[in-house]
């Protein structure tokens, strides 16, 4: 009786928990465990366009801190929200940008960096830009293992323009 009952709540216990943990995935659109991911890193400089100088003090991010239609147009309807990733460029104007993030698409490898002025006058006011980084030439700096597609560099230098005040 004892075995009997046991193995009706086993029974029940695994239905319940597959279940759940089939419509969980379905509510919050995870399709499997162990989801796939790579490293993203775009390196390197921001520069003013017209003379050349680094600039301290930018911030960079995969996506801008608040969507502004102004300095980047309608938002895409792809747009890639993830407001906690960015970095403010060095005295040298200098910055590293890494995250984690599903491996971008082989024949698209294009990941958008937000460059935007947030320091004022200070450096001058400089128009905030999108720069479309191209992973598709990247430096694999770690290699890939099972669910972890590898780590991919790519240098570039960002050249802003500065804004003339009225």
């Amino acid at each position: 009786m004892k075995k009997i009952f046991i193995k009706s709540t086993n029974w029940v216990l695994a239905g319940i928990m597959g279940l759940f943990g089939f419509t969980g995935g379905l509510v919050i659109s995870c399709p499997e465990y162990g989801m796939p991911h790579a490293d993203y890193t775009v390196k390197g400089s921001v520069v003013n366009e017209a003379t050349g100088k680094p600039i301290p003090g930018i911030r960079l991010g995969f996506s801008p801190a608040e969507w502004d239609e102004e300095a980047f147009g309608p938002k895409p309807e792809d747009y890639y929200w993830k407001s906690n990733v960015y970095v403010k460029t060095n005295i040298n104007g200098g910055f590293t940008l890494t995250d984690f993030m599903f491996p971008l698409r082989s024949n698209n490898p294009i990941l958008p960096v937000y460059a935007e002025d947030i320091d004022g006058e200070v450096n001058g006011l400089l128009q905030a830009k999108k720069v479309d980084v191209d992973f598709k030439n990247a430096v694999l700096i770690k290699k890939p293992k099972s669910w972890y597609k590898g780590g991919y560099t790519v240098t570039t230098t960002i050249k802003l323009v500065e804004v003339e005040i009225e």
